[in-house]
C-alpha cells in the first residue's frame, strides 16, 4: 500500500515540485493550500507524513502542527523561509520531527523524509533486543513503545531514541553535541538546543513517576539518566 503524504503549502510552485518528487518516491500526495484546510485534511485522511509550511493563510503552520499533535503522532517536517533559532525551537516544541529552511535542496529534503519515515516505521538495527526496563518504565525501541507506570505513552520516534540512548548508559553524562552526533547523526543539521527541547518534552511525560530514576541536567555539561543506588 502506498504511503500518503500531505503537503500543506500555499506556494503552488513549491507544492507542485514536492508533489513530483514525492510521487516519484512512491507516495500518494494530497495538497492543502492553507492552514485550516491542512488541519481538516490531516484529520480526514490520516496521512503517513506531513510537509508543513509555517507562513500559511487562515492559520499558520504552528497552529496546524499543534492541532495535529492532539490526536496523531504522524511525522511532521516543517518547511519555512524563516531560519532563526526561535522558529526552529518553536516548531520542535509544537511536536515537529524535523525542520527544513527554504530554499532547500530536494535531495536533502528527501533524505530527511526517509529518515523520519524509518523512525516512524520502527526500523532500527536489530543486533540485539532493544528493550530497557526500570521501575515503572519500559523503553522498547524494537516496537517504538514507551510504557510509563503501566500505561502506553505516545512519544515521537526521536524522543524514544534519545531516552533509550541515555538510559542505555545509566549515570553517564552526555554533552548536547554528543547526543546530536550519537542520536541525530547525519539526519540532522541544526542547533544543539534541539536536545533541550526533546528533554523538556520527555520530562513532561516522565516527571514524578519513580524515585528510582530520573532525567538529570548536569549544569554546564549536558544530561544523564540517573539511577538511584
Amino acid at each position: 500500500m502506498k504511503k500518503r503524504a500531505l503537503v500543506v503549502e500555499d506556494d503552488s510552485n513549491i507544492a507542485e515540485l514536492l508533489r513530483l518528487y514525492l510521487e516519484k518516491d512512491g507516495f500518494e500526495v494530497l495538497h492543502a493550500a492553507d492552514g485550516g484546510e491542512g488541519i481538516r485534511m490531516a484529520r480526514e485522511n490520516e496521512p503517513d507524513l506531513i510537509l508543513l509550511d509555517i507562513m500559511l493563510p487562515v492559520v499558520d503552520g504552528w497552529v496546524v502542527c499543534s492541532e495535529v499533535r492532539k490526536s496523531s503522532q504522524v511525522p511532521i517536517i516543517m518547511l519555512t523561509a524563516k531560519g532563526e533559532t526561535f522558529d526552529k525551537i518553536n516548531g520542535l516544541e509544537m511536536g515537529a520531527d524535523d525542520y527544513v529552511t527554504k530554499p532547500f535542496e530536494v535531495k536533502e529534503l528527501m533524505a530527511r523524509i526517509h529518515a523520519v519515515m524509518r523512525r516512524s516505521d520502527g526500523e532500527a538495527p536489530r543486533q540485539n533486543e532493544k528493550r530497557l526496563s526500570f521501575d515503572k518504565l519500559t523503553i522498547d525501541l524494537d516496537s517504538y513503545e514507551l510504557v510509563v507506570d503501566g500505561k502506553r505513552v505516545e512519544a515521537p520516534p526521536k524522543e524514544m531514541e534519545l531516552l533509550y540512548h541515555l538510559a542505555s548508559s545509566p549515570n553517564r553524562v552526555f554533552t548536547r553535541n554528543q547526543l546530536l552526533d550519537e542520536v541525530w547523526g547525519f539526519d540532522y543539521f541544526g542547533d544543539s538546543r534541539t536536545v533541550d527541547v526533546h528533554i523538556k518534552r520527555l520530562r513532561e511525560k516522565l516527571e514524578g513517576v519513580s524515585e528510582k530514576w530520573s532525567l538529570k541536567t548536569v549544569w554546564g555539561v549536558g544530561y544523564k539518566f540517573e539511577l538511584q543506588d
